[in-house]
C-alpha cells in the first residue's frame, strides 16, 4: 500500500516527502479539531476523585 502511493506521487522524492508531510498535519488537525472532540462526547463524562 504504501509502495503504491509513493508511485503514485509526483516528483522527485524530496517533494514526495514534502507531501507526505503536509498530508500527515492535515490528518491529524482533522483528527484533533473535529474527531476527537466527536468521540469525546460519546464517551461521557467520567467522574474521577482524589483522596487524601
Amino acid at each position: 500500500m504504501y509502495a503504491a502511493l509513493w508511485r503514485v506521487l509526483p516528483g522527485p522524492w524530496w517533494v514526495r516527502v514534502l507531501i507526505l508531510l503536509v498530508l500527515l498535519a492535515v490528518v491529524l488537525s482533522v483528527l484533533v479539531t473535529w474527531v476527537f472532540p466527536w468521540v469525546d462526547s460519546l464517551l461521557g463524562p467520567q467522574e474521577g476523585t482524589v483522596g487524601p
